[in-house]
C-alpha cells in the first residue's frame, strides 16, 4: 500500500480562523479527515503533519527518503522564501506534488515565485480545502507510473 507524507506549514494549523475570506472556514482537522477518506477511498496510507518550524517539516522530508513514497506539500509562507526546503525535497528523490489553498498566482506578487515549485512534480493551487483531495490523488496516480517518470515529470 503506497503511502503518502502530507506536509502543512506555518500558520496552516490556524485554518479556519486566520483569514477566512481567503482561506475559507475549513479547519487543519477538516482537511485532515478528508485526505484520510480519500487515502481509504484509493486504497494508500498518509501521514498527515503540520509545524510552524522550517527545520522541523526539513527533518520529515528527510524521513520521508524512507517512510513515504510521496509528498504532499502545503509549505505556506515557506513557498517564497525556504530554499533550505527546495533542498530537501530535491533530496528526497520522491514525486512532491504542492498545494496551496488560494490561487497564489492571483495575489501579491510576492507569492508568484515558489522556491518548491521548482523541484516540485507538479503544483494544485486555488481549489480551497478541496485541493488536498486533488493533490492526493495526484500523488497516486504518479505512483501507479514508473518511479523515475513520476519524479522527472
Amino acid at each position: 500500500m503506497p503511502n503518502i507524507m502530507v506536509l502543512n506549514g506555518p500558520n496552516l494549523n490556524m485554518l479556519g480562523l486566520r483569514q477566512p475570506d481567503i482561506y475559507g472556514r475549513t479547519t487543519l482537522a477538516d482537511v485532515h479527515a478528508m485526505v484520510e477518506n480519500e487515502a481509504l477511498a484509493l486504497g494508500c496510507s498518509v501521514d498527515f503533519r503540520q509545524s510552524n518550524h522550517e527545520g522541523v517539516l526539513i527533518d520529515w522530508i528527510h524521513e520521508a527518503r524512507t517512510r513515504a513514497d510521496a509528498i504532499v506539500i502545503n509549505p505556506g509562507g515557506l513557498t517564497h522564501t525556504s530554499v533550505a526546503l527546495m533542498d530537501a525535497l530535491s533530496a528526497a528523490e520522491k514525486p512532491v506534488v504542492e498545494i496551496h489553498l488560494s490561487n497564489v498566482h492571483r495575489r501579491e506578487p510576492f507569492r508568484h515565485h515558489s522556491y518548491v515549485s521548482l523541484v516540485a512534480t507538479g503544483v494544485i493551487c486555488g481549489f480551497g480545502a478541496h485541493g488536498y483531495v486533488l493533490a492526493l490523488r495526484a500523488a497516486h496516480d504518479l505512483l501507479s507510473r514508473s518511479p523515475a517518470v513520476a519524479r522527472d515529470q
